[in-house]
């Protein structure tokens, strides 16, 4: 496979890859250990090889692994960061958020990078209950999130799993608008 190849099964760099891509650019340090999951062509994860000090990514999805392999990121292949330790200073995630009924279910890889279920938050819930595990303790957390998906609902997510959150980054498109949300353990809470 050529570096910029893209497989049928892997979801090719798109306006929300380039939107996230933008935000991690300014917001990572050359210290960081990254993290990107679901990390599909790995086109995010490679734009940071030279800008941290370790780039790890991982996907559920065997093609997009190969994918982001052949651009030069070390990946694994897990669901979200299941058997990984970290710490990483700086996680990110393009989650499946498109609201999907089952009835619209198209059952192939490609299924993993766009079925966010029926309210578009199904995998974005999974990632706010348990990303504190991998996270560092002053750890940055960007997730790209869409109109479709409620922005305000996936904050709620996060501040019941004990972190703030706020938007840094966004991009109107037709029919939706892109957001990049920041988040971080909230400090003031964590001594109560």
């Amino acid at each position: 496979m050529n570096r910029g190849e893209v497989p049928d099964q892997v979801y090719p760099p798109a306006e929300d890859s380039f939107l996230l891509l933008r935000a991690a650019l300014r917001e990572v340090r050359e210290t960081d250990r990254v993290l990107e999951v679901g990390t599909g062509s790995g086109y995010v994860a490679a734009g940071l090889l030279d800008r941290a000090a370790a780039v790890v990514a991982t996907d559920i999805n065997p093609h997009a692994v190969a994918c982001a392999r052949s651009r030069g990121v070390a990946a694994v292949r897990t669901d979200l960061f299941a058997g990984l330790s970290g710490p990483f200073d700086l996680i990110l995630f393009n989650p499946p958020y498109l609201p999907t009924a089952p009835e619209e279910r198209i059952d192939d890889w490609l299924e993993y990078a766009l079925d966010g279920g029926p309210t578009g938050r199904v995998t974005i819930e999974k990632f706010a209950a348990d990303v504190g595990r991998v996270l560092s303790p002053f750890g940055r957390v960007l997730l790209l999130v869409s109109s479709l998906t409620d922005p305000s609902a996936v904050r709620g997510l996060f501040a019941r799993a004990g972190f703030v959150s706020f938007i840094v980054d966004e991009e109107r498109l037709e029919g939706e608008t892109l957001y990049v949300l920041r988040a971080m353990r909230d400090l003031c809470r964590m001594g109560l």
